[in-house]
């Protein structure tokens, strides 16, 4: 169970009907609400091409400005002995995907982005690609920053394992994967960091048919997430039903950020029952009432609910 917090802490946008009134969220903008679709695209749709996605964002130059640093503290070191060996092979690797070395000789856009992307094997739609976005702190998705993309890649290097060529990037992408699969709390980290990538610019939440597509990516193992339906109780499919039906309202960083800990703890040893749930617990209103969703379904059903 998460720790209480307080309303003011994180003021949640959602407003789902209930007869409960021990929580009170303000309605959501008109702005917000027609952000809000009523049929959600494939997952595909979203992320290939990723022109699709995110076109304004990537030719405005992201959602945040680099940091600044000192001139040509990452070039890529030509003539410039003080630059260690592995920044100079990361900056001449980056060089190669720029998509206008001229006017932007500091960013990898859509189309270079694609490319290298395709080079370390990994899909536009799974969840490894999140994770590369998560290591290199990408800006928004289909966008690499000179900056973050050495300093990530140097994080995870070691004296005898560096990561500055394509092939050996493309083995730590393996690492990657196995990290999604095995460590929880990896997966949390990416899986929170994808909020920001899932938002359009400008925006404070994840419209309804993007925050499907994502949740489906994260949360079945076709995609190298983790498979939140289980024999009992199809979970994933009945939030998105849920949701969908339900609410209809942009996500919110806090109620995106909750979905993934109610997914680990529905995972947990008898986490399936619901007994861990009480009303006065910190959970957004939406959970609280996805959770009463769920108990009149297996009232109807059957404690051991099947609904496929």
């Amino acid at each position: 169970m998460p720790p209480k917090r307080k309303s003011a802490d994180s003021p949640l946008l959602l407003d789902v009907k209930s007869p409960k009134t021990k929580k009170v969220k303000p309605t959501a903008s008109a702005a917000q609400a027609n952000l809000a679709k009523s049929s959600p695209p494939n997952v595909s749709a979203v992320m290939t091409p990723m022109s699709v996605k995110v076109p304004t964002r990537a030719r405005r130059g992201g959602g945040k400005a680099p940091r600044s640093k000192a001139p040509g503290f990452y070039q890529s070191g030509s003539g410039n002995n003080s630059v260690p060996p592995i920044q100079h092979n990361l900056n001449k690797l980056f060089d190669q995907y720029r998509d206008n070395p001229k006017d932007a000789p500091d960013t990898i856009g859509i189309e270079g982005a694609q490319k290298y992307l395709t080079d370390l094997g990994v899909e536009l739609d799974e969840v490894a690609h999140l994770g590369i976005c998560d290591l290199l702190q990408c800006p928004s998705i289909g966008e690499f920053e000179r900056e973050s993309f050495v300093s990530g890649w140097r994080s995870v290097s070691s004296g005898d394992k560096t990561y500055d060529t394509i092939a050996r990037q493309a083995q730590y992408v393996d690492v990657i994967r196995k990290k999604l699969a095995n460590t929880p709390a990896y997966f949390r980290q990416v899986y929170r960091n994808a909020f920001k990538l899932a938002k359009p610019e400008g925006q404070r939440s994840v419209p309804v048919d993007s925050a499907i597509d994502f949740w489906n990516m994260f949360f079945r193992q076709g995609k190298g997430g983790i498979e939140w339906n289980s024999p009992s109780t199809q979970w994933l499919d009945l939030w998105c039903e849920f949701y969908e039906s339900q609410n209809k309202r942009p996500v919110n960083k806090d109620l995106w950020n909750m979905v993934g800990e109610l997914v680990m703890k529905t995972k947990e040893p008898d986490g399936e029952s619901l007994s861990w749930w009480t009303e006065d617990g910190a959970w957004p209103m939406a959970i609280d009432d996805f959770v009463n969703f769920i108990r009149e379904k297996r009232k109807v059903s059957g404690d051991n609910m099947d609904t496929s």
